[in-house]
């Protein structure tokens, strides 16, 4: 392989592993929350279910992020390397912040800031590009009333039960985290995947589109890595900075979370998990009373995930530069 090859390769699994870390909480966040599992179990079960998440689902994000966003005869391998490593820096940035943002905005951002700064705005593809976007930003949305409503349907059919209720609910939150986690691997691990092979066709290894076998092992074994390690810092935004997460909570969020995210990963649909997550623990809390969440959290959280493409779009911009320095 060439030395830009392995380069993007070294990064993209850098970013899986940190992606892994970061989301981890979006995950475990409800259940460790609500105390349905300890802390290194949820974690060591969400790590199992992620890994195999590409494998029962498909890899039909990696498709999207490959080849709906810009051109291909637009991107050299510097634009794709610039753009890594604007999604890494965003997530480290963030990380030490202690702000959940997206990886998936990220990415989007610095690749579009990159390819432009090399063949200029013709080279992004806007009819593919406005879809990409439109389900980033309507996702969260539909994640919010999709927590609503399952709350309402849950507390309604549930209303005269006893309080040994929350054992079911906790026992369910298993088989809820378990569905997330698919979801999660369906959609998040895919992300590198997509730019490896993008990556590999750019290089002339690969004749057409299509992610190999050996990519989504190593992708999904590094984001794997990344979330058994685990974010706490984030664990803590999630699991309590919006309200205290109950039992209820927790597998309402999950459930929500799940069937938004593995509904757009079968279509190819990029969504960000923390996005989901965040709007379906509001979605959740809100439902049982609108004064329960603390919506000051939530603004500044929405503010980050706002400013997150067109920031990274300038840094990818700019990293262009130094990269192609580099490699010419």
């Amino acid at each position: 392989m060439t030395t830009a090859m392995v380069v993007l390769l070294c990064l993209c699994l850098a970013f899986d592993f940190l992606n892994g870390i970061h989301d981890s909480s979006n995950i475990v966040a409800p259940i460790i929350s609500s105390r349905a599992l300890p802390a290194r179990l949820a974690m060591t079960l969400t790590a199992l279910a992620t890994f195999s998440g590409p494998f029962i689902f498909g890899v039909a994000v990696a498709n999207t992020i490959g080849g709906s966003i810009v051109l291909p005869s637009a991107v050299n391998m510097s634009a794709i390397i610039a753009a890594v490593c604007t999604a890494i820096f965003w997530g480290l940035l963030t990380w030490v912040l202690g702000i959940p943002s997206s990886a998936s905005h990220a990415i989007i951002g610095g690749l579009i800031g990159a390819v432009v700064a090399r063949a200029g705005w013709s080279s992004i593809n806007l009819g593919g590009l406005l879809k990409v976007v439109i389900i980033l930003f309507a996702s969260p949305i539909i994640g919010f009333f999709v927590g609503y409503l399952v709350t309402r349907l849950v507390v309604l059919l549930s209303w005269n039960a006893t309080p040994r209720i929350n054992t079911f609910f906790k026992g369910g939150q298993i088989a809820t985290c378990i569905a997330l986690s698919w979801s999660y691997g369906a959609n998040d691990a895919q992300k590198s995947m997509g730019i490896i092979t993008l990556g590999l066709v750019t290089s002339g290894y690969l004749s057409t589109f299509k992610v190999p076998i050996w990519v989504v092992l190593i992708c999904a074994g590094m984001i794997v890595l990344g979330t058994s390690v685990g974010g706490w810092k984030l664990i803590r935004t999630l699991g309590a900075k919006f309200y205290r997460i109950h039992p209820l909570d927790g597998f309402c969020t999950q459930i929500s979370s799940a069937l938004v995210i593995l509904s757009a990963a079968l279509f190819g649909g990029l969504v960000s998990t923390t996005q989901v997550v965040s709007a379906s623990i509001m979605g959740v809390g809100s439902a049982e009373r609108a004064n329960k969440v603390r919506w000051g959290v939530a603004k500044e959280i929405a503010l980050v995930w706002l400013v997150t493409i067109p920031a990274t779009a300038l840094v990818g911009m700019l990293l262009y530069q130094l990269v192609s320095l580099i490699f010419h």
